[in-house]
């Protein structure tokens, strides 16, 4: 009879540190947002001045996901996470005390060189402690901190801010960092690392260690698969980024809700996000990441256009449940799927630099549907998401394989695992 290996002490401590790592991501970002409003009163900037604070958080997310991935593979996941948290919670925390436009700009785009490690560097590390039969339904639980975060800061800000304004709502961000950092002081980096990291060092002799960077462009099938990461990555984040950034505008502008019935809406679309996301990881464990990656980017694809097309004031709430509980399903697939596309000694490198290369794509999707706004409605732009959502499904749907390596497989060489 075949044993059934289960999650050990260990793994259950790493995903729950890594749950709370992404809670506070979420929670840093969402800040942001929700402190906009508050930036362009007190700093007398524009709403042009104003959004560039995103920008530049996601500019420093982009090349700190880069630089992370590499040192993931280099030093350890684990130290990596630790001192990313820590680097985005001070940050953060610091911000409550910024006096000046520019400061805030400076302090962002340095909070993101942290943020940028957290998302991927995290999954990465839980996925190499997790079994292959579950790996996807606790990687889904992962992510779904990520949301987790968005709702706590949006009820801490209703708490604090018409009260005490923004600057403590920065500085409360510290408090959970430092829970995080604590539980994640007695973790340790998973046995596949240590086993690769060996590997690495009896293969070069005592000579200079190979560039990450080198060995996944050098090798052909690597290369290949990378290379259509970055681009589904692109179309993801596109997709995700693009309608997480107009759908407040489009609820209020093209539809005529209120500002005080939009915050619910948002609200509720968010925590359907929450309760679906596991569900769609256990669907990928048991009918396989692929076909649930293709069958759920399809229903994205789909299903927006049908929203654009067909919400009214009277069914719009009702119609977003259901997208919310989509279209950030994909999210819930993405790290496992990744995680599994490449050998350990490269993995950090190459799962994090080709989702940091998707940034790309929220980068340009909020800028071309508010083009698509301005020529023709914001509903418009919005459905433009559904053509990048179709080509993320495809891409790696036709050509990338799943499970081709399992990351907590502790193996000799490189060789080995390529072979295995």
């Amino acid at each position: 009879m075949e044993t059934v290996e289960k999650m050990d002490r260990k793994a259950v401590m790493v995903s729950a540190a890594v749950i709370l790592a992404m809670i506070v991501d979420g929670m840093d970002l969402q800040f942001l947002a929700l402190a906009l409003p508050s930036f362009m009163k007190e700093l007398n900037i524009s709403p042009l001045l104003a959004g560039a604070l995103g920008t530049y958080t996601l500019a420093g997310m982009g090349i700190g996901g880069v630089f992370a991935g590499w040192m993931a593979d280099r030093v350890g996941r684990v130290r990596v996470i630790w001192w990313s948290v820590l680097f985005f919670s001070l940050c953060t925390g610091v911000i409550g005390i910024c006096q000046q436009y520019w400061q805030i700009a400076v302090i962002r785009f340095i909070s993101g060189l942290g943020l940028g490690a957290v998302y991927m560097i995290g999954n990465l590390l839980v996925s190499e402690y997790v079994p292959t039969r579950i790996r996807n339904t606790v990687l889904s639980i992962v992510t779904a901190g990520w949301s987790v975060g968005y709702v706590v800061a949006a009820l801490i800000t209703g708490a604090v801010m018409p009260t005490w304004g923004w600057r403590p709502m920065f500085l409360f961000a510290i408090v959970p960092g430092i829970i995080c950092l604590l539980l994640m002081r007695s973790l340790s980096d998973p046995p596949s690392w240590f086993a690769a990291r060996d590997a690495a060092r009896a293969a070069s002799q005592g000579a200079k260690k190979k560039n990450e960077f080198v060995i996944v462009w050098k090798d052909g099938k690597l290369r290949t698969t990378f290379i259509l990461w970055c681009l589904a990555s692109i179309c993801l984040q596109f997709g995700y980024y693009g309608a997480n950034t107009w759908l407040p505008s489009y609820l209020v502008k093209d539809l005529g809700i209120n500002l005080k019935n939009m915050g619910w809406f948002l609200a509720a679309t968010y925590t359907m996000g929450i309760l679906s996301k596991p569900l769609v990881g256990w669907c990928a464990d048991k009918i396989g990441r692929r076909i649930m990656w293709v069958l759920t980017g399809l229903a994205i694809a789909a299903y927006i256009p049908f929203v654009v097309n067909y919400a009214t004031k009277d069914n719009v709430l009702y119609l977003l449940l259901i997208f919310g509980g989509i279209y950030g399903a994909l999210m819930a697939i993405h790290a496992t799927y990744v995680s599994e596309s490449f050998p350990t000694s490269v993995r950090g490198t190459a799962m994090s630099t080709s989702y940091s290369v998707g940034r790309i794509g929220s980068i340009v999707s909020p800028v071309m549907i508010g083009w698509a706004a301005i020529h023709y409605s914001i509903g418009a732009g919005i459905a433009i998401c559904g053509v990048a959502y179709l080509i993320c499904a495809l891409l790696p749907g036709i050509f990338i394989r799943e499970k081709m390596y399992d990351p907590k497989a502790i193996v000799k060489s490189e060789l080995s695992e390529k072979n295995a």
